[in-house]
């Protein structure tokens, strides 16, 4: 699966996509994450990814037809409703240049075409100033702040951004 916004594409997430992963695994690019991931925890994500099926879908995000990083969306239970939550992450070099919300934008129409679910959300870190401003310029709403445990063992602090996909 191809999707195209003008340079920008997201593509279906393959297995020859793995070194992607260890480059967004940098402290910088995982700053309000937690920080890095070993290397047996992207080597689970990778096949998180690869093994979603029916649940969503990880997407590889190219400029150019060069990695620029990652979208995608997977189903998720958020207070008692069946949703999808969508994430996405862009190398350093790419970013401020609208590559992450033209992806996170393709994302979103891609899980609305599969008309599953009601809604989708996304949950920065609320110190996420540029994932934050993504979620408001595509129109998600701001529901408040909330405490999610990511990475396991660590609680992080959102914001709940939701977008009615239907």
């Amino acid at each position: 699966m191809v999707i195209t916004n003008q340079m920008i594409q997201i593509h279906k997430w393959q297995d020859k996509d793995l070194e992607l992963l260890f480059d967004l695994n940098s402290a910088v690019m995982t700053e309000h994450l937690g920080g890095p991931e070993s290397e047996e925890k992207i080597l689970q994500r990778h096949k998180r990814y690869l093994e979603l099926g029916e649940r969503g879908q990880m997407f590889i995000v190219t400029l150019d037809s060069v990695a620029a990083g990652s979208v995608g969306y997977w189903q998720t239970s958020w207070k008692g409703e069946d949703v999808y939550e969508t994430g996405w992450s862009v190398l350093p070099t790419f970013q401020g240049k609208g590559i992450a919300g033209a992806a996170a934008k393709l994302a979103v129409e891609a899980a609305r075409a599969e008309n599953k679910h009601a809604s989708i959300h996304a949950f920065p870190s609320i110190s996420n100033t540029a994932s934050n401003a993504i979620c408001r310029k595509l129109g998600f709403e701001l529901l408040g702040k909330c405490e999610l445990e990511y990475p396991p063992g660590s609680i992080m602090q959102c914001n709940d951004w939701r977008l009615g996909l239907k």
